[in-house]
């Protein structure tokens, strides 16, 4: 085979440091970025936060209303001044990212519902804490302490009696199981009510057998857990009242008095941390305008160091100029990835609202399907970009805050040859059955009917995939006795 050379002429998109930074920035969540930020501050000697600017009156973060269409137009975000081509300390100045605040965390304006820490004492500590206070003998207490080390965060005991007992032989104490039995006994009339009980029938007994003996439905209440447990979780009223020879009345008593026990009497000394959401964008409806703004507490205004950058020289090539010129470069990418960024969610955020005002306005019932590539299409980008834009970014509406994703749905064809949206039917849905009759609760075929009715063609199973989205249980399982 004779070798020759040949000349072709090509494109290719090649991914640049600064965009794989600005697409790496694009995708995280408001939590991920104040963690990026702040490790790029503590790297990076040539940024800084913006104090001055922090200071200073709130900057101009406003979308357009959404009644103007917001094509190729830039956003009200503050635009970035280009830099000279020099690196002189003049480009300090230009080079700053503001219109993004950060939140005072001082005492005297600290969010009172924020959390405090992991300071509470857990389900164990609040155990032992009762134990250490009964008048028990020190074999009795190892008991006791083996027990509370048994029970799960949700109150229920995670090891039977012959475990627990081969347990404590082990480390050298041999008692029986009556022993054993009689210390958890003890432990059960601890707080909260039903705790260390060894399945729900027990721990519900528990609760029972500390309520007073005249409490409306008690007696038919014991008598269900007992022997009948297994027809209520059925909701097999009917069979319930014959096994028991009760009226109506009296069975809905009972069964009220049931469901106000609590299954997991562990979850209210749960030391679980609450995790707050921290909406990307604020949307408010304004003189009859609906207008999306910016959150100002999601990431610090940051700038260029005047100091450090007046120390860069042109024609200096040693290790130390070469370090702050590499920094300062790395600097001005960073502050311009981050604008890049909200701008980018402050246009997908304004289109998002402008596309499902009729939802802020009416409800769910009145949500346009919608996909990421109409999104794409009317922003003239890609979808892989409204993706990352939508991911994890929350949206503070009337309605509440909602995940970006949310306003994102498929479409159900109607009869008139429209489209509805999933989240409208679910919605619909769920109101139907909240009006339902609760002794003749809506069949997912004749919730079905009704939609169509309604020229909404949907199948029966695609009701119950809705329905079971939603966590609602099925017709026989939402049957009442009132």
């Amino acid at each position: 085979m004779k070798q020759s050379l040949q000349l072709r002429l090509g494109q290719q998109l090649t991914m640049t440091p600064q965009l794989q930074q600005a697409i790496r920035l694009l995708q995280l969540s408001s939590l991920d970025l104040q963690t990026e930020i702040r490790e790029t501050l503590e790297a990076n000697p040539m940024l800084e936060t913006d104090e001055e600017a922090e200071g200073g009156g709130d900057a101009d973060t406003d979308a357009p209303p959404v009644t103007a269409r917001n094509g190729d137009d830039d956003t009200d975000a503050t635009p970035v001044e280009s830099s000279p081509d020099g690196l002189d300390s003049d480009f300090s100045s230009a080079w700053t990212l503001s219109g993004y605040g950060v939140a005072d965390e001082s005492d005297d304006e600290r969010d009172p519902f924020a959390a405090r820490g992991d300071d509470g004492d857990t389900l164990h500590d609040h155990l032992l804490e009762q134990l250490h206070l009964s008048a028990l003998g020190e074999r009795d207490r190892v008991i006791g302490m083996a027990i509370i080390e048994a029970v799960r965060d949700d109150g229920y005991l995670a090891e039977d009696l012959e475990e627990m007992r081969a347990g404590l032989a082990h480390h050298g104490l041999d008692c029986g199981a009556d022993e054993i039995e009689a210390v958890l006994h003890l432990v059960q009339s601890f707080d909260p009510i039903g705790v260390a009980a060894r399945d729900p029938r027990e721990c519900m007994l528990l609760q029972l057998d500390r309520m007073a003996a005249d409490t409306p439905g008690l007696t038919d209440a014991r008598r269900i857990i007992e022997r009948h447990i297994d027809l209520l979780a059925a909701h097999d009223y009917r069979a319930l009242k014959r096994h028991l020879k009760v009226s109506d009345a009296a069975l809905a008593l009972a069964v009220e008095l049931i469901q106000s026990l609590d299954p997991h009497p562990g979850s209210q000394l749960s030391n679980n941390t609450a995790q707050y959401i921290v909406p990307d964008v604020f949307v408010r409806k304004e003189r009859g305008v609906w207008r999306v703004r910016l959150n100002p507490d999601i990431a610090p205004r940051l700038r260029i160091n005047p100091t450090y950058s007046g120390l860069v020289r042109r024609a200096d090539r040693s290790a130390d100029n070469t370090f702050m010129r590499d920094h300062l470069q790395e600097a001005r990418w960073f502050i311009k990835s981050l604008q890049s960024r909200n701008e980018t969610l402050l246009r997908v955020a304004t289109a998002i609202v402008e596309n499902q005002r009729a939802f802020l306005e009416h409800g769910e019932e009145a949500m346009k399907p919608m996909v990421l590539r109409d999104i794409a299409e009317r922003l003239e980008m890609h979808e892989s970009t409204i993706s990352r834009v939508t991911t994890e970014k929350y949206m503070h509406t009337p309605r509440g805050i909602l995940e970006f994703k949310y306003f994102f749905s498929s479409h159900v064809g109607t009869s008139t040859g429209g489209e509805c949206s999933a989240t409208a039917i679910r919605a619909m849905v769920r109101k139907l059955i909240a009006e339902e009759d609760g002794r003749k609760p809506l069949s997912d075929h004749r919730i079905a009917a009704m939609l169509v009715e309604q020229g909404i063609n949907v199948a029966r199973r695609t009701v119950a995939k809705y329905r079971e989205a939603m966590a609602i249980p099925p017709s026989n399982e939402r049957k009442r006795l009132s």
